[in-house]
């Protein structure tokens, strides 16, 4: 038995509007399960500001940590030039860290390109190797050719990737354990003091790494070290064990507040973009 015109009408007429519907979902946002785009975006802006402001807050207690790395032996440290490099590192770090935010470690190694370079840079400016960015990056390019750019970039890769993998595993686990504790979601200071912890246990077991890291990148043409085992191997024969745990405190400090903050400003930066997106209604004026 054949459907009626009217029958048919009806059925086209609502798979039309389903289509309708799912196109809508995609395109705008009212079905939040498909807003990848927009989830991209928010998770962009909000790592971006929450780096932004760890690393303006916090630069002079990374610079003593690099410094406490690179010197052999019981050397003294200077503590003057806490900021040096941190206009260079901000314009390398900020769209790197929103990178990552939302792509995770493909994110971390495909950022990697930029943050290297960035980062021996900086920290070649922070052990007081030169005055300027510009200088730095002409230097080392004539010296080590541009490969020097690179200097560490595996134990770079050894030491971040491991590390956003563990902080925000720590992170989200803690986050889940509380709200199904509390029966709530954590505010604003309690994302922050589970940021801390997390950032703060992390920063303390990726110390050794940070230390080879660290060794590699600042040796510039002496070449010291001729990679990771040899410094591995260099470093405990001549330090001892120790060595590897060189710059710990302030390196727990700096991440620990560090992951306060970016934690804290992140759920409140993808809090506030959530609102403008979703804005709640307003409640009616009731008379006297």
């Amino acid at each position: 038995m054949r459907d009626s015109p009217d029958v048919l009408v009806h059925e086209v007429k609502d798979a039309k509007n389903k289509v309708i519907k799912l196109s809508a979902a995609l395109n705008v946002g009212d079905n939040e399960e498909f807003d990848f785009v927009r989830s991209l975006y928010e998770g962009a802006i909000a790592g971006s500001v929450a780096s932004f402001v760890i690393e303006a807050a916090l630069y002079p207690i990374d610079t003593i940590k690099t410094r406490l790395q690179a010197v052999h032996g019981g050397g003294k440290i200077v503590l003057k030039g806490l900021y040096s490099g941190l206009t260079g590192n901000l314009v390398g770090m900020l769209p790197c860290s929103s990178y990552i935010q939302t792509a995770g470690v493909v994110g971390g190694v495909a950022s990697s390109i930029i943050r290297v370079p960035t980062e021996v840079v900086k920290q070649r400016m922070q052990t007081s190797h030169f005055a300027s960015a510009s200088n730095a990056v002409q230097a080392i390019v004539s010296r080590e050719g541009f490969k020097g750019l690179y200097a560490g970039y595996g134990s770079f890769l050894l030491r971040d990737l491991p590390f956003d993998a563990i902080q925000f595993c720590i992170y989200e686990q803690l986050r889940i354990g509380y709200k199904l504790a509390a029966q709530r979601d954590p505010n604003d200071p309690e994302n922050a003091l589970i940021g801390a912890f997390s950032g703060a246990v992390t920063g303390a077991i990726t110390t050794p790494f940070d230390v080879i890291k660290t060794r590699l990148m600042v040796q510039g043409s002496n070449s010291q070290y001729q990679g990771i085992r040899d410094c591995c191997r260099t470093i405990m024969k001549e330090e001892g064990a120790r060595a590897f745990l060189k710059g710990m405190g302030p390196r727990v400090l700096w991440i620990g507040l560090g992951g306060a903050i970016f934690f804290g400003v992140l759920e409140k930066t993808k809090q506030m973009l959530a609102n403008q997106r979703h804005p709640l209604p307003e409640k009616p004026i009731q008379s006297q």
